[in-house]
């Protein structure tokens, strides 16, 4: 025990010793006011009235309480004088994966495809990635990034299959692009130090070995991908890919070459395999690397101090309980409780978790009402809202939103809501916040589409039913012209023979009939128009852009409209790429011929 360094942790907590005190000397006095006999009794008569003995033995549980309160509080004030060694080291290592998108990943000498294979294998990397941050990046002709470094691995794993060839806006196999896109994302997360993989087929040593070099701290390690035979390219239109001579590419692997240059940086090379045994190589070399790292700084220790005050606990649990029988202990403890605070409801899970943790669960089961409901987050709740068909709702969570995302998704939930014109509107707002929103021009276009079909469907319903009317109307006046003719008939020959008669009675009878034929599908084409303008009124409620609460046949065909849209994440990878690669200006150009 070093007394030098002896100090309280907590040293505040001393103060509740006066409190105490104060408290331990009004009941003293209290005590000793009730047995004062003197005040009513003759002094001579005293000690034969009281017993001295039951008055001292009583003394005890308070004398005991006192010691029992008193070591309480220095525990809680935390007394300790040994220092503990805590190392400062925590492993936060990064990860920077780089993935060759040339054409020659296209090859299928491994089955099913080089690419096919290497998003596999970054993907079962991405799993056993427990700790550290992990980013991944795409190259070709140039570097792009794809997601930065993160621990949210799965954010990651999500993008792999939206990954081509034909996302890259230039061919080729740029390596040095890839080494200076991975720096900069080091460099963005404030880290001197981290670790690239590099998963490719193929290097042009003459450009990538001086690029290496300037990695400096960050650690190159290579997995390799394809067969030293190789195989040709199939393009999509047919055929494969050809040199300028005409020849077909096939490109092959250069184990070699590829194991130069992850010497050069500090790291190992490994060519893909069937099992795991290739990516255990490479993230055994990383954890080395990182245990490494643990060692250099273990002599680097936090000023961690050991508490005492448990054991002072032990001392003080026997004394009071010899103060539990007369209910002192219970007053003791209203001195260290708390200030009463308002009760609420409370569930087994929110002792664990906070109302958007569980939310956030709920949204990852698909329960979006339940998560709309305990998300406090406004955008968070909308996109439940959404998710959930409460489209008025999401509106209302997203009003106080003023940036293009909270904007687009507007535009969104107005578009599922049926209120086409006014998701245009939102569109055109979030566009004007962000002009290079590609999701919210291509969203804008397929709604602007939509909404003119509309347009057409409700124009082409009116004029059919303005010509069903004219066709009836000239039907009608077709029958009162040929009533007026047998009228004009009948007069003019007013005496005939019964014979005549009874024939042109026949004839009357017959043409009646022949009428009430002709009639048959005259009714037919007026109960058709009345069809057709019951379904155009049920069709315009429909299609009306304002209604609170949207009703099922409204809400099943917003969703079979929504479903026309194509969901298309390498699309939209493709058209970001195009738009980065334009603003930097560079020439299209590669260090493998194009592939």
């Amino acid at each position: 025990m070093n007394l030098a360094e002896f100090h309280f942790i907590r040293p505040y907590w001393l103060l509740a010793v006066l409190p105490y005190l104060a408290i331990l000397v009004l009941m003293l006095r209290n005590k000793l006011s009730q047995g004062n006999w003197s005040a009513v009794c003759d002094a001579a008569l005293l000690p034969y009235l009281l017993q001295e003995k039951a008055v001292n033995q009583s003394r005890w549980p308070v004398t005991a309480g006192a010691i029992a309160a008193l070591l309480a509080i220095i525990a809680l004030a935390g007394p300790t004088w040994e220092r503990l060694p805590s190392p400062v080291f925590r492993n936060d290592s990064a990860l920077v994966i780089a993935l060759d998108l040339s054409r020659s990943m296209d090859a299928v000498d491994i089955k099913p495809s080089r690419l096919i294979m290497a998003r596999y294998k970054i993907a079962d990397i991405l799993k056993q990635r427990k700790d550290g941050q992990t980013a991944l990046l795409v190259y070709a002709g140039d570097a792009f990034t794809v997601t930065p470094l993160t621990d949210d691995t799965e954010t990651i794993d999500s993008q792999l299959s939206a990954l081509n060839t034909d996302i890259m806006p230039s061919q080729g196999s740029n390596t040095a692009s890839a080494f200076e896109k991975a720096v900069e994302l080091f460099k963005q997360a404030g880290l001197q130090k981290g670790r690239i993989l590099l998963v490719t087929d193929g290097v042009d040593m003459d450009k990538a070995l001086p690029a290496v070099k300037t990695l400096d701290k960050y650690q190159l390690s290579i997995l390799g991908v394809g067969t030293d035979d190789g195989a040709p390219i199939a393009l999509p239109e047919g055929g494969f890919l050809k040199d300028e001579r005409g020849n077909i590419v096939v490109p092959k692997l250069n184990s070699s070459d590829l194991e130069k240059l992850a010497q050069a940086g500090n790291g190992v090379y490994q060519t893909i395999t069937v099992n795991d045994a290739d990516i255990q190589t490479v993230l055994a070399s990383m954890d080395r690397s990182i245990q490494q790292q643990g060692k250099q700084n273990d002599n680097l220790l936090l000023d961690q101090w050991a508490d005492k005050g448990p054991w002072l606990l032990l001392l003080a649990l026997p004394l009071a309980a010899l103060t539990f029988r007369k209910g002192l202990l219970c007053f003791a403890l209203l001195l260290i409780l708390p200030l009463p605070k308002n009760s609420y409801a409370l569930g087994w899970q929110d002792l664990w978790q906070t109302l958007d943790q569980q939310a956030q669960q709920a949204y990852k089961k698909q329960d979006y009402a339940k998560a709309a409901e305990q998300f406090g987050n406004p955008d968070w709740k909308a996109a439940a809202q959404y998710k959930a068909g409460e489209y008025d709702k999401a509106l209302e969570s997203l009003k106080s939103s003023k940036s293009a995302s909270g904007a687009y998704n507007q535009g969104n939930a107005l578009a599922k809501a049926g209120q086409l014109e006014e998701a245009i509107k939102a569109y055109e707002k979030a566009l004007a916040i962000n002009p290079n929103d590609a999701d919210a021009k291509y969203n804008k276009d397929v709604v602007e589409k939509e909404l003119e079909k509309q347009k057409k469907q409700d124009q082409q319903k009116k004029d059919d039913k303005q010509q069903s009317k004219g066709d009836s109307e000239k039907n009608k006046e077709g029958e009162q012209s040929e009533k007026s003719d047998e009228q004009k008939q009948s007069e003019q020959k007013p005496e005939q023979k019964p014979e005549q008669k009874q024939s042109d009675q026949q004839q009357s009878e017959e043409k009646q009939q022949d009428k009430a034929e002709e009639k048959k599908p005259e009714d037919q084409k007026s109960q058709q128009a009345e069809q057709s303008k019951d379904d155009a009124k049920k069709q315009d409620k429909q299609q009306a852009p304002v209604k609170a609460e949207p009703t099922d046949e409204q809400q099943q065909a917003n969703e079979q409209w929504l479903k026309r849209i194509p969901d298309d994440p390498a699309g939209l990878l493709k058209r970001k790429f195009k738009y980065q690669y334009g603003q930097r200006g560079r020439q299209e150009s590669g260090d493998t011929g194009g592939w």
